[in-house]
């Protein structure tokens, strides 16, 4: 009995010692680890407390982001990921604004008759420009008012 009962107390201490030599990773460790893991996103950091990845930044995608978490949640000595990133929102594109040339092309067409006034596209808008009589200018308006082409900016001096 005194022989199992030592036996008993050799591997209890035996045990002991296997877990208490069991080497802990710091947060300093695992915090590099966690870097090296996520350089494939620049603009994006992280931080471990106490085994706790902290992922911040400014990421492209949701699918970089999620590949990131994911990577770091393969770090082995990280009990979780604390997302507190974002992701870029996507650019609105820029509208730019012209003047169809057909249409273009059909106003000018309709005052080749007519002097010292044209057409042309200032600034995504139809503009009429130059300097005529009032009769000229009154044919102006009628030609291109039966083109039907909608709003134009009308800028034609009346001499």
């Amino acid at each position: 009995m005194k022989k199992t009962f030592k036996i008993a107390a050799l591997v209890l201490m035996v045990s002991m010692t296997a877990v208490s030599c069991k080497k802990k990773v710091s947060d300093a460790e695992l915090t590099s680890q966690a870097t090296t893991a996520i350089t494939a996103y620049p603009g994006t950091s992280v931080e471990v407390k106490e085994g706790q990845a902290h992922l911040s930044g400014v990421f492209a995608t949701e699918a970089d982001k999620q590949a990131a978490i994911d990577a770091l949640k393969k770090v082995q000595g990280i009990k979780d990921v604390h997302d507190m990133a974002t992701v870029a929102p996507v650019a609105a594109p820029v509208e730019v604004n012209m003047v169809d040339a057909a249409v273009l092309q059909k106003v000018n067409d309709a005052l080749k008759d007519i002097p010292g006034v044209k057409a042309e596209d200032v600034a995504g808008t139809l503009t009429l420009t130059g300097t005529t009589t009032a009769a000229n200018a009154r044919k102006v308006k009628e030609s291109v008012d039966a083109l039907k082409i909608g709003k134009y900016d009308n800028k034609i001096t009346v001499k």
